[in-house]
């Protein structure tokens, strides 16, 4: 009697937990992208607040808010001037496809106009019936893609009030993240219902991921997307800032890269006859954007994540597409805990057949 009682009582502990975790899930949603940047920077930043801590070991409250400070000068306040650059940038662009000055189909037809014969000729009955379809629909995809990011950096700009409280939520949150990140650690850790050392080892593997990617994979993406931004400010691109944001996005990509973006500009300056342009775009692209990621990776990531390259890419466009920018470091976060937990289970079964 006494066990049933209490299993009941365990199975009603389980489901109100599960209700409330949903509830509160629902009531902070609007806040979620800045509460997981929050602690991702908390993540990330929590040497710094050591560092400071051992200077000032009884004053927690200044040593979190100086951490906080330098977060803000360092990250905050150039990412802001930067993205509003981008979305000055964007909503030009938008004008001018939207007046007709950019047209993506008439870019297609100069590089087609300037290819030989012969290879014109396999262009256009390579799956399509003429190039012209090809064209069309490659344009159309450009030009729809082009129009999301310029419409979603103007929709920033318009729900200014909004962003701003969730960044002022989100540099609050931060800041007893920081201060209260020994304690909060370990007691996430302790309430998991599972095992001690298997708890542990998921944590580990989830500080060793987003490290990896917001420390290693982020900081070579925006090291890539300046130096493609500045490369192309060098050639004359309009909105060389916008191209060179999404040449960091695409530098994300494992296996794609941000040969994706300079690869065409560099097709189509070669078309259209600026031959040194394009010898500046592929240069920079080969020896100088290219080498960053192995230049940069080592001396950013101590340790490999060992996430295959293909679930990176996967699960980097699966959180995007779910999420959106979070989804850089939920996607692959998501691949890594699955294939440790599946290890894991792995791992206790062979000990438990042996």
């Amino acid at each position: 009697m006494t066990m049933n009682r209490a299993r009941v009582e365990n199975g009603g502990l389980i489901l109100f937990l599960a209700a409330i975790t949903i509830a509160l899930t629902l009531v902070v949603s609007s806040f979620i992208g800045a509460l997981l940047w929050a602690a991702l920077a908390a993540l990330l930043f929590q040497p710094l607040f050591q560092r400071l801590l051992s200077r000032w070991p009884e004053r927690r409250n200044l040593a979190a808010a100086l951490a906080l400070l330098v977060i803000s000068v360092a990250v905050v306040i150039p990412a802001l001037i930067v993205t509003s650059l981008v979305v000055e940038q964007a909503a030009g662009v938008y004008a001018q496809m939207r007046d007709g000055q950019i047209n993506f189909a008439e870019y297609f037809q100069k590089i087609h106009d300037a290819l030989p014969l012969r290879i014109q000729q396999t262009l256009d009955g390579f799956g399509f019936n003429s190039f012209e379809r090809a064209q069309a629909r490659i344009s159309e995809a450009i030009s729809n893609s082009v129009s999301v990011i310029a419409s979603r950096a103007l929709a920033i700009g318009a729900n200014a009030a909004s962003f701003m409280l969730a960044f002022g939520v989100g540099l609050y949150v931060t800041f007893f993240l920081l201060r209260d990140g020994e304690r909060i650690g370990p007691a996430v850790v302790r309430a998991l219902p599972l095992e001690h050392g298997v708890a542990s080892r998921l944590a580990e593997r989830f500080a060793t991921v987003v490290r990896a990617t917001v420390k290693g994979s982020g900081l070579v993406a925006l090291a890539q997307g300046a130096l493609g931004a500045i490369t192309f400010a060098i050639v004359g691109l309009p909105a060389a800032l916008l191209w060179g944001v999404l040449m960091a996005i695409a530098a994300l990509l494992p296996a794609i890269g941000p040969a994706i973006i300079w690869g065409p500009v560099a097709v189509y300056l070669l078309a259209t006859g600026a031959i040194w342009q394009a010898a500046v775009v592929i240069g920079s692209g080969i020896l100088v954007i290219g080498l960053a990621d192995n230049v940069l990776r080592p001396m950013l990531v101590g340790r490999d994540t060992g996430i295959p390259d293909w679930l990176v890419l996967v699960t980097t466009l699966g959180g995007i597409e779910l999420v959106g920018l979070s989804g850089i470091v939920i996607g692959p976060l998501a691949g890594a805990l699955f294939m440790t937990g599946w290890t894991i289970m792995t791992e206790q079964r062979i000990g438990h057949e042996l």
